[in-house]
């Protein structure tokens, strides 16, 4: 006969690892509590967890053990939303400076946060140009949505201004002097998803211009 033993945690957040979770979640492991809301207070007070937002926390890596990823955050923080832009061309290694910003897309409004571990800014597109080229990936040993690095390139052109990309040789400088962009992955990127960006999205010219530049390389 085979005797299962139920063995307690160490300690009850454990269950959540480093995935952030609503108040009630952490509230619900201490049901004998009748005030549990007063208890998630007091394990922020404690810094056990780190509250990103109002009603929203994730558990101290000291607490945990384990890595944050930013990139998940970014998608729990607001959503519907994915990693993109600077933040997300720095994750494949496509430019070699550090970002401190995860940078985000979403159908929402403009939103800005800043929480104990960085701050998260969220830019606006519409739907139809938001459903293009997103994929899932892995950071800390958990999945998140990030834009591909042909995507994450055409949303910093959409979204940001004064860029010196009206010629096709402007654009090449822009890419490898000023962002120091890897152009051999740039050579190799699909040219599908810089189509779909320029049909729908801001800048067409601009993206234009960069598909223009990918068939000389």
């Amino acid at each position: 006969m085979t005797i299962f033993v139920a063995v307690k945690m160490k300690n009850e957040l454990d269950i959540f690892k480093n995935v952030p979770v609503q108040t009630a979640a952490i509230a619900s492991l201490y049901p004998d509590i009748t005030a549990g809301k007063k208890k998630v207070a007091s394990l922020e007070k404690a810094n056990k967890i780190i509250r990103l937002k109002r009603g929203l926390y994730v558990v101290n890596p000291k607490e945990s053990g384990l890595l944050i990823s930013t990139e998940l955050i970014g998608n729990m923080l607001y959503g519907p939303s994915y990693v993109s832009m600077m933040t997300a061309l720095r994750f494949y290694g496509l430019i070699p400076e550090y970002v401190a910003i995860t940078e985000s897309m979403t159908t929402h409004l403009r939103r800005t946060f800043d929480t104990p571990i960085g701050r998260f800014e969220y830019y606006h597109c519409s739907r139809e140009y938001y459903q293009i080229g997103i994929r899932q990936s892995t950071s800390a040993g958990v999945n998140f949505l990030i834009a591909t690095p042909e995507k994450a390139l055409c949303d910093y052109i959409c979204t940001t201004p004064k860029l010196p990309l009206r010629f096709i040789k402007d654009t090449y400088t822009f890419l490898e002097e000023d962002m120091r962009f890897d152009m051999d992955a740039f050579a190799d990127m699909d040219m599908g998803i810089f189509k779909q960006c320029a049909a729908i999205g801001k800048k067409q010219q601009f993206i234009n211009n960069i598909i223009k530049l990918k068939e000389k390389l």
